[in-house]
Parts: structure tokens; sequence; C-alpha cells
């Protein structure tokens, strides 16, 4: 049984089958991952996140573990790949945060360190920009495979990620997991390509849940991934599949896309171009929409770098990048410094409960405490909320 992240509300109790997750788990680890016999994992997770679960499926193949206890960035930044090179390892597992991280304080793992055991670098959790690809493969050179993947709790598996026998591209997900029928449809259920869409699975896979603990009737369940395309399971996230390739790019969850004079944007495309300034740690956007059918308000929250400042010069640089880089549509209504960006254990930031403060709603309706990685993460959020309601 697993909790799903509490990303877009509150964690729903998942119900997996044995059987289908084993089945699952050896397929991904055996192709995708490209694991045998003597090879070695390092994958830095908590219990409660499901790569605990894909980290100790590896003992299906043969290969052995290596657990992380405690703060992963303790005592530095480039600790994980220290203890890459000490426990050999072959597959290393990474948020596309952290490789970025290290990409920004400009971190040289392979020139530092002997890693020339490792075959694999995964990365999972949340979109991973061109610059991170190419930092990879800066560092590693083409002998290191980059397998970016994107997946869930709810299946306890990936839904689309790469393999040893799949091309890589910059800024892009090789395509659908071996097996899954995965695809993207428009709101009227309809397979699209070369533009955004619902993430969708057409057929049954192995690892789909038994069900949710309490859900008797399965309402819930129901409710949760075949409301809005009977028979098919709505996953929640926006991508889009390119017709010549295959490959994809996820672009945000679909419930926290940006919908501004009717062109909905993806959030990554946002944080990639503003987390790229050096004077910004950290961004999180929400867009307001006007329940009079207005434009809205397009609201862009940053933490700025140590000895940075979000003065009007700062603003001026960001508005700019967005504008040149993307649109004039992605230029916010306003940006706001915060401490910190909220954001759930395994570091997916809580786009939606912010959102939904925003907009009134009392923090313990939208998200549980407990699954937030900064308990005080969404305080900001509340005040400001209590300010807007204020004025």
């Amino acid at each position: 049984m697993l909790f799903s992240s509490g990303t877009t509300g509150k964690p729903k109790p998942i119900v997996h089958g044995h059987g289908g997750i084993l089945l699952e788990h050896l397929k991904n680890h055996s192709l995708s991952w490209d694991l045998r016999p003597g090879d070695r994992i390092l994958w830095f997770t908590t219990t409660a996140w499901m790569m605990w679960n894909s980290l100790v499926s590896g003992l299906l193949v043969g290969a052995s573990i290596v657990q992380i206890d405690g703060n992963p960035l303790h005592p530095g930044l480039d600790w994980q790949w220290r203890l890459a090179e000490e426990t050999g390892a072959t597959l290393m597992g990474a948020s596309p945060g952290f490789l970025m991280v290290c990409r920004k304080e400009g971190l040289t793992p392979a020139r530092d360190h002997d890693l020339s055991r490792l075959r694999q670098i995964g990365a999972a959790g949340s979109p991973l920009p061109p610059e991170g690809f190419h930092w990879v493969r800066e560092q590693f050179g083409p002998r290191v495979l980059l397998n970016v993947g994107s997946g869930g709790t709810d299946v306890c598996t990936g839904i689309l990620q790469g393999g040893p026998l799949q091309p890589v591209r910059a800024g892009e997900i090789s395509g659908p997991c071996l097996g899954v029928a995965a695809t993207a449809y428009d709101g009227q259920g309809n397979e699209v390509t070369d533009e955004l869409g619902e993430l969708v699975i057409t057929r049954p896979m192995p690892s789909m849940p038994v069900g949710f603990w309490g859900d008797t009737d399965g309402s819930r369940y129901r409710a949760a991934y075949f409301d809005t395309y009977p028979g098919v399971w709505r996953h929640g996230d926006w991508v889009r599949f390119s017709e010549a390739t295959g490959s994809c790019t996820v672009a945000g969850r679909s419930d926290a896309t940006l919908n501004r004079g009717g062109v909905r944007l993806g959030t990554a495309e946002f944080y990639r171009v503003v987390e790229e300034l050096p004077e910004v740690d950290d961004s999180l956007v929400v867009h307001l929409e006007d329940p009079d059918g207005g434009p809205g308000e397009l609201l862009l929250f940053v933490v700025p770098r140590h000895g940075a400042e979000l003065d009007d010069a700062l603003r001026r640089r960001i508005t700019t990048a967005l504008r040149d880089t993307l649109s004039p549509r992605h230029v916010p209504d306003r940006i706001t410094a915060v401490p910190v960006v909220p954001r759930n254990r395994t570091g997916k930031k809580l786009e939606l409960p912010a959102k939904k403060i925003l907009l009134g709603a009392a923090p313990a309706d939208v998200v549980d405490r407990d699954t937030l990685a900064e308990p005080t993460g969404l305080d900001t959020f509340t005040a400001l909320a209590a300010q807007r309601s204020a004025h």
C-alpha cells in the first residue's frame, strides 16, 4: 500500500498487488535499467516514495542496492557522487533538481571521482531541462546513458522513459515505457501528437492499483483516473508526443497548467527559464482564474539566491527572459519573493495546493502537512491569501 505524494491534495491510499508490481519491476529493471547480477543501484529515496519499492526490486535481477540515511546533500553537494565512487554504483538515480544544481554550482563529478562502473543515470520526479541533458553529456560523454523518466506512485513504476536501445534527445523523454500504451488525448478524447494533451494509458498494465483503501464501492478510484475518459486511465500530466520520433516532453501537472487567454501553458517551461538566472534559486508559478471570465492573475514566486534581492532590476530581468525565451503570454502579472517553494518529501513542487490556498481554501483541506519537505513551506501562501481577502 502506497500513498500518493499529495501534490494535488490529500494523499490517496493506493492498494497494489504483489504480482503485478513484481512483473512490472522485473521488466523495467532488466530491460530499461539494464541491471544484471553484480550491478549496484544508488538512488536516494525515502520509504514514503515509490522509488523505495523500485530500489528494493533491484534484488529481483541480482543487483545490490545502496541506501542513504539522512540528508542526501550533507556534508556537501558532491557527496552522492563520492558515494557512487565508493560503492561502485552502475546505476545512479537523481532528481532533475539535483542535476541542475550540480550544473549551476560547477561540479565536475566525472573528473573528480572514479565513476568508471557507472553505465546509466536515471532522472525522475520532475522534467529535466535540455541544459541538464547537455551537462550530463559534457560530464560523462556517450559512455553513460541518461535515462529520463516519468511515472508515479499510482502505478509504482515508469510510464515514460528510455533504455539502452533508444536514442536520447535533449529535453525529451525517449517515449513510453516498454509495454505501456501511453499517448496524449485532447479534451474530446482524440489522440494528439505535436501538441500538448493529457497523458493517458489506453490499455491495462500489470501494476495498476487493485483499488484505494476504504473505497468499498470503487467510486473514488474511478473518479481519480477514469472520470474524464471512460475506460482510459488519465494520469494527470500534461505531455506532448512527437509524431516524427515518438519521444515526448512533460510540461507539468495538467491540473496545474496555466490557462491564459485560452492558451494552456506548462509550468515546466517557466521554471527552465527563471531558474537559469543566477540570482534565482527556486520558483513556483500559479494562475488564479477570474470567475467572471477575465484573464485572471499569473503569479510567479521566486526564492532569491543567498545575497540576491528581488528588486525592480531583477524583476525586469525575469520578465525579459520569459518574454524573449517563451512569449509575452508567459510574463507574470506579479513577482513575489518567498523564503521557500513548497515541496513534498519527494521534491515535487506543490503548485495546486498553493493555488487553492491563494484562492481561499484552508491549508488543512488541500494538503497534509506531514507530506511537506519543509513543514512551514505553505505558510507564506496562507499569509498572502489572508492579505488578498483583506483587500
